[in-house]
């Protein structure tokens, strides 16, 4: 090892500035660097490393640029060609870089982008540790966070910017093992540690990782709920948007008939206002409008329509008596003397418009118990006039209006299957909320939600147009707008809307071995690191590149260890095998949950 040549006591000179293209620059490694690992100032350097940085003195100005070639890889093409004449010995021991401008150092003050251009000449010299410490200590505390250190130097802090995370969206990408709920962890709870009085933080969490992770600073909501650990998550069908409502349903409906079917909410959601003394003018009363009607007797009347049976043709006042009475709160049918096969009474009504096939997939939906959440929402169930015992106004409230920063939303005992309606369904209710109520002190402008989506792909998949990808790819393109942050969190980047990751402000990737994702990080992300892509797969665990307008400069960064276990999604299956069985007869339990839906069943209901 070797000191190399110095300017003065600020700058050690590595090489000269052989040509410019754009962004990139060429150096040309100066014969008097005799060793790829330096020593200066009893620091160790090491010239030319992937993603380390390198400065060019531009009178009082460094221009800051980051490495992205070295070796034959950066030779240019001129020089490549003669050397190659002299055989491949002479190429291998090329000492070149290339790099890439990505700001300016006046002083300790560092920013992002140049305002000029080095030449041909210029001399290019090492960053120290002096350097990098007043790059990276140039932040404001008020609105930084602190996630780890940087892998060059442990000495040195890794702080993101709040502001840029929350109101411009982040992605974390990696791969499984990487390290990704620990990154997230540790962002949430560098946010909790700043104790901010008024922060909203949203967390979907589809395996239950997080609820032991934050005990003390947040509230878990789950599905399915114990109620000693959690609240029930409920989330009313009646906020929901009229084509989101019907999207729920399986069976296909003509047009005519979904205006029909809408036609009739609306009028059910004016009497809805009505008996809950709500304040507003029926005229602009839409079928998308968050106001509480009973579905099942919405679902009654249509199929009661559908099945009644006249002694005069075509003559509404000949109805046919009942043979049995129905019932909307059992979704059970009223039933009609059967029409005459021959032209005779009882006749047929002709005014029916063939929807029984779409009512029956209504009332299987709303039997199911996998959906109680959101068709028998508890306090906010209307009954079979629209009136309801809690409005939407106390769920928001109790949703984030508590005294705890973060809330949980559980869903780790929710169907794969029913992940897209679900995450769609309280994310649509979200966004609207906050959207019209922007203005007001607890709207997403005077009050910013950052929501995290935790395993991500499972419901922004590509290419399919599910409520939860049209919302969230809503949220991605306008949310910034209204104080509502994304942050993003998947182990598959390439399976994701292509839309939504491309609004991400801030990536943070983590170790990622499938070439396919890599290519969608490298998308991505900012011109100038894309070569960086290549060290993913080498990363260690908790090891990330974050770049973007999180952070001052594109850094490799090593995010703090959390404390406290996450909980693992796969059974330790040694240890479970290595007990006996507990219930020879727990099959017939098993098959027993399975016939009534249901995951749990009632004294009664168990004998």
């Amino acid at each position: 090892m070797s000191v190399v040549k110095k300017m003065n006591e600020q700058y050690f000179e590595i090489g000269k500035v052989v040509s410019v293209s754009g962004n990139s620059i060429t150096v040309q490694l100066s014969d008097s660097v005799k060793s790829d690992m330096p020593i200066i100032n009893g620091v160790v350097y090491r010239i030319g490393q992937i993603g380390s940085f390198l400065k060019i003195p531009l009178g009082y100005c460094n221009v800051i640029g980051i490495v992205t070639q070295i070796g034959a890889a950066a030779t240019p093409e001129n020089v490549l060609e003669k050397q190659l004449s002299f055989g491949y010995d002479s190429v291998s021991n090329s000492q070149w870089l290339t790099i890439n401008l990505i700001g300016e150092q006046t002083g300790k003050q560092f920013n992002r982008g140049v305002s000029q251009s080095p030449t041909t000449g210029d001399s290019v010299c090492l960053v120290t540790i002096e350097d990098l410490s007043n790059i990276y200590n140039d932040y404001d505390a008020s609105s930084s966070i602190n996630v780890g250190n940087i892998s060059s130097s442990e000495s040195l802090n890794a702080y993101m910017n709040l502001d840029k995370v929350v109101s411009r969206h982040i992605a974390v990408l990696g791969s499984t093992g990487s390290g990704k709920s620990n990154a997230v962890g540790v962002i949430l709870n560098a946010i909790i540690e700043k104790q901010f009085k008024n922060a909203r933080i949203l967390v979907l969490d589809p395996h239950g990782e997080y609820n032991t992770v934050f005990k003390r600073s947040s509230s878990v909501y789950k599905i399915g709920g114990d109620y000693t650990t959690s609240k029930q998550l409920y989330v009313p069908y009646w906020a929901l948007p009229f084509n989101e409502l019907i999207s729920l349903f399986d069976a296909p409906i003509t047009d005519a008939n979904r205006e029909y079917i809408r036609e009739k909410i609306v009028h059910a959601k004016v009497k809805g206002a009505e008996v809950n003394g709500i304040k507003i003018d029926s005229v602009l009363i839409s079928a998308d409008s968050p106001i509480p009607f009973s579905i099942k007797k919405l679902w009654f009347d249509l199929d009661d329509f559908e099945r009644q049976t006249f002694n005069k043709r075509g003559d509404p006042d000949s109805k046919t008596e009942l043979v049995e009475k129905g019932d909307p709160d059992r979704l059970k049918s009223n039933i009609y003397q059967p029409a005459s096969t021959t032209n005779s009474p009882p006749f047929t009504n002709n005014q029916a418009k063939g929807l029984l096939s779409f009512l029956e997939s209504i009332r299987l939906k709303l039997t199911d118990t996998r959906y109680n959440f959101l068709f028998s929402p508890g306090e906010y169930t209307p009954d079979k006039e629209g009136k309801i015992q809690k409005d939407i106004s106390e769920l928001l409230s109790d949703w984030f209006d508590s005294q705890k920063a973060i809330s949980i939303f559980d869903l780790s005992n929710v169907p794969a299957e029913l992940m897209l309606s679900i995450t769609g369904t309280l994310l649509n209710i979200v966004y609207d909320a906050l959207f019209w109520g922007q203005n007001l002190s607890n709207g997403g402008k005077r009050r910013p939600l950052l929501i995290v989506l935790e395993e991500a792909h499972n419901y922004l998949h590509n290419g399919k147009a599910s409520i939860a990808s049209r919302t969230v790819q809503r949220i991605a393109r306008e949310g910034r707008k209204y104080g509502i942050g994304l942050m993003l969190v998947t182990q598959r980047p390439s399976e994701l809307d292509e839309t939504v990751l491309s609004q991400c402000g801030t990536i943070v990737a983590l170790r990622m071995n499938n070439n396919k994702d890599r290519a969608y990080v490298s998308g991505a992300i900012q011109d100038e690191l894309r070569s960086l892509i290549d060290l993913l797969p080498s990363m260690r665990t908790g090891e990330a590149i974050i770049s973007g307008e999180g952070v001052k400069i594109p850094s490799r960064v090593q995010f703090f260890r959390l404390n406290g276990a996450y909980k693992g999604s796969d059974p330790a299956v040694s240890e479970l095998w290595r007990n006996a069985p507990e219930n020879e007869n727990s099959y017939a339990e098993l098959v027993k949950l399975w016939r009534n839906k249901k995951f749990t069943l009632e004294e009664n209901e168990s004998e």
